[in-house]
């Protein structure tokens, strides 16, 4: 049997059409979503493989995307290597002992056991049986984000406290990086066993650094990363907010890249090369807008992109909790229907 649309894009194969999903395709914006978050907490949802397959199935079934990320979330992960995590209504995510001083070096642990996340590899089979013949794709954070998210004790906009820590304990940092590294590997190795067919790693944060920080501070934990990972499965490194990383990226070599709406897809692709797959980049927020709107931006990138070997479709971030489900779904329908030679028609007329 031919592999699924996805992973042959992945793969730079030939393909019909560009492949589509959408990060976050599970979420608020859906009513069967919040329906299921109505009587239970996040971190219980994410704790319960079953309601996990559930929601996923069920936006998979509703939008008719491409391929399935499994339910879950980055930083449930961080609670077993030693540090205490809530997620707080209305403030986001929040880690009450955060990592600040090298000496907390001594009670944060590498997990080399993880039975403890058990319930995502179980959210892994139950997803791959729900959503069949469609690929499942995993997921975790990289090391950065993961250590910004410790360091900082939650989300922040400039990561003075890790940038802190990056700058004047720089061995500090970088043991912790490690440690992210290998025991993100696991992780991911654990989905992969468990039924995983690809999987993604989220940098959310990165683009707070410079290009020449990234070099020195992060990209050897992600190169630790990368070669700890089955060859033959495709891993997607997904940067975001700034463009000047995409040539450190580069250095990466993931199979390929997602690229946020804030970096035209002509630089990535002339930055990374033709031999590595792009995956995005539509701004979450077109679909706020009206269905013209959509249509027009949707083509743009089609147009330009949709006939490149190893490109799929995506947002350039995650659905936003006030998007319209109907223009998610004429969002996939109008990659669905793309083609080649429609473009051709579009180009000739203007």
């Amino acid at each position: 049997m031919q592999e699924p649309l996805f992973l042959r894009a992945l793969r730079r194969e030939p393909v019909e059409r560009p492949p589509v999903w959408l990060m976050r395709q599970a979420g608020r914006y859906m009513s069967e979503y919040r329906h299921t978050r109505a009587n239970i907490s996040f971190l219980e949802l994410c704790r319960t493989p079953e309601l996990c397959a559930e929601v996923m199935a069920t936006a998979v079934e509703r939008l008719g995307v491409d391929a399935a990320i499994i339910f879950a979330d980055l930083l449930p992960l961080l609670i077993p290597m030693g540090f205490e995590l809530d997620y707080v209504l209305g403030d986001g995510p929040k880690i009450y002992n955060p990592f600040r001083e090298p000496s907390d070096l001594a009670r944060t642990r590498e997990l080399e056991d993880l039975s403890e996340m058990s319930c995502v590899f179980e959210t892994v089979r139950l997803t791959r049986a729900a959503v069949a013949p469609l690929p499942v794709i995993g997921f975790a954070g990289a090391p950065f984000t993961l250590a910004g998210y410790l360091v900082e004790g939650g989300g922040s906009r400039l990561f003075l406290h890790a940038k802190r820590l990056m700058y004047t304990h720089p061995e500090a940092w970088q043991e912790l990086l490690g440690r992210l590294a290998r025991t993100v590997a696991r992780y991911l190795r654990g989905q992969i066993e468990a039924g995983a067919q690809a999987v993604q790693v989220f940098d959310s944060w990165v683009g707070v650094l410079s290009p020449e920080d990234f070099r020195r501070y992060v990209l050897p934990s992600l190169q630790e990363l990368r070669a700890n990972l089955p060859s033959d499965v495709p891993m997607i490194y997904f940067g975001a907010g700034n463009p000047a990383l995409f040539p450190a990226f580069a250095e990466l070599n993931a199979d390929c890249y997602g690229v946020d709406w804030r970096a035209p897809l002509a630089y990535a692709d002339s930055v990374l090369g033709p031999h590595r797959a792009l995956q995005g980049n539509l701004d979450p927020a077109v679909l706020l807008g009206s269905r013209e709107t959509i249509r027009r931006e949707t083509l743009r990138i089609l147009d330009a992109f949709g006939s490149r070997p190893g490109f799929v479709f995506n947002l350039g971030h995650g659905v936003h909790k006030e998007t319209p489900v109907e223009n998610a779904q004429y969002l996939v329908e109008l990659v669905k229907t793309w083609r080649a030679d429609d473009a051709k028609l579009r180009a000739e007329k203007q």
